[in-house]
Parts: C-alpha cells; structure tokens; sequence
C-alpha cells in the first residue's frame, strides 16, 4: 500500500470516529463552544462598503463584522476585491489572504470538515515559499509576456492606465506571472507532479470552485416549502467538482466528513444573519466576488493549458 492509500486509510479511520461521536451528540459542545462569544448586541469591528455592480443602486450596502467568530465574512469580500484588482489578472498575495480566510470558514463547520482545510494550508504554504525563494533568487525574474499587455489599456497617447500594473511585475506577484516565470524557468512539468506553483494553484482552483458551489447552493430559496440540508448540498457540490480528481477511498472519506456538517442555523450565527432571505443576499455576494476570482484563474489556466497538470 503506497504512502496516499495509508494516508487515505488513516483519514477513513479517523472520520468514522469522529461520525460515531457526532452521530451521539458528541460534536454539538465544539459547535455551542465556538460561538460561545456571539453576541448579536455586540459592537460591530469592522466594515466594508461593496457594490454588487448588478443591483446597482441597491448592491452599495455594508458588510459589517460578526463578533465572537475567527472567520469573517467582510474580509474574505475585501481579499477577493483586492486579487481582482487588475484588468484581467489575480493578485496572489490577497488570492492567498482569501483563503486563509475559508480555512478559517472550513474550519468553524468542525473538526471533520476542518481536516479538508489542511490540505489547503499545506498548498498555500508552497506557494508563499516559492514566492519567498523568488524574492531572494537572482534568476528569478519574469519569464514571459510583458504583465503590462495584459494587464494594462493603452491610451491614444500609447501611455498604460494600470498603474497597478506597471508597478509590479514580480515573478509570484499574480497567477500570470507565476506561470510565465515558472514556464519560463521550467518548473512546469505536463507528463510527471511537481511541487510547482501552477500545479499547486490548480489544486486550490478546483477547491474554490467546490465552496463557490457549496456556497451558491446555500443561498438558494425554498423549494415546495423545503430547503435542503448543508450536508447535501456541500456533497452536491464535492461531487459535481472534487469528487471527478478523488480516489474511491477519499471520495469516501469525504462523504463522511459531510454527514457532520452542522445545520443551517448554525450559518445565521456564523454569518451574524437572522434568517434565510438575509444569508442568500450576503451569500450572494460571496459567490460573484469567488466567480471573478475563479473565472480569472481559469482563463489564465486555460490559456497556458494547465488544467490537467499531473
């Protein structure tokens, strides 16, 4: 048995325990604990004003910080705004800070579900490093298409309006010039797995398009007067994205580690939301900024097709 399948194994192993104690109750103090310090009274921290773009007018509302809880909504929103913040490109450095802040999500749905988050703190950690190596390497500089083409609209003058653009063009400073650099260096390989960055992004790509999913199904309205559980639609969701690059055993694994997500309600406290209309209009939010992202990644994948790196 190779080192995944024990790997794997283990994972099984522990996920049925913890199934047995959730199944017994055994899980509702880590939940009740982790919003002890809810107080729906409590002075808010933190705000940020963000435009829908769509519903105009009526999108300018604000997004205010829920206190007593480590993850919080308003900066995952400020984190995706700011990797979107060039043309047609996404800023590593916040893209990474988003998803510190959905480990942090992943990680209040208890610690069955917080054992996926691991795995995406250990691929933002390489990345981080390989930006870090870059910083202090010489040789690495930007390989590749000039970032200002890109990311940059010329004027009739012949002048860049993407001051953002023409300021930075570090090897790890976005997704596009993490490729161009690492194709350009050769780090990149089609046929055998690397720690590379471009293979690394892909892996968190895929899983952001499994919490975008997860997070759109959440904000959806009642049908026949019933709406369905967060356990099923985050297996919807795994097994529409996820579950197509997962052995049968991991895809087992995971379906238990849904079995213990908590209810609905649990969302309202984690969120500061009283009800179901009010999450679907935040929830909504979060979804369009994560598509940006998404759809951004994606291209730049496509483009330098990347989207089955080994």
């Amino acid at each position: 048995m190779g080192v995944k399948s024990k790997a794997a194994a283990a994972i099984l192993v522990l996920l049925l325990f913890l199934g047995s104690l959730w199944l017994h109750g055994g899980l509702d103090y880590h939940w009740d604990s982790c919003l002890k310090g809810y107080n729906q009274g409590n002075t808010l921290h933190h705000q940020l004003y963000n435009s829908s773009g769509a519903d105009g007018a009526e999108g300018l509302q604000v997004i205010e910080g829920c206190p007593g809880q480590t993850f919080q909504v308003s900066m995952l929103l400020s984190h995706l705004q700011a990797a979107s913040e060039l043309t047609s490109d996404i800023l590593l450095q916040p893209y990474l800070s988003s998803w510190d802040e959905l480990v942090r999500f992943m990680e209040a749905m208890g610690p069955m579900v917080g054992l996926i988050s691991n795995e995406i703190e250990t691929k933002t950690s390489i990345i981080r490093q390989l930006a870090l190596l870059a910083e202090v390497d010489p040789e690495a500089e930007l390989v590749g298409p000039d970032i200002h083409s890109i990311n940059g609209e010329v004027t009739e003058a012949g002048e860049k309006t993407d001051k953002e653009a023409s300021q930075h063009t570090g090897a790890y400073h976005s997704v596009r010039t993490m490729i161009w650099t690492e194709l350009g260096r050769g780090q990149v390989n089609f046929y055998h797995q690397t720690d590379s960055g471009c293979r690394t992004l892909l892996r968190l790509h895929r899983a952001l398009l499994w919490l975008k999913l997860f997070l759109e199904n959440l904000s959806e309205t009642p049908v026949a007067g019933r709406l369905r559980s967060p356990s099923e639609l985050c297996r919807e969701a795994y097994q529409r994205t996820l579950a197509h690059h997962h052995t049968w055993l991991v895809r087992k694994a995971a379906e238990l580690a849904f079995i213990a997500m908590p209810e609905r309600t649990f969302f309202f406290r984690l969120v500061c939301v009283q009800n179901q209309e009010e999450l679907s209009m935040l929830l909504k939010r979060v979804v369009q900024s994560l598509g940006e992202v998404y759809d951004r990644t994606q291209s730049a994948l496509e483009e330098n097709n990347m989207l089955d790196l080994p």
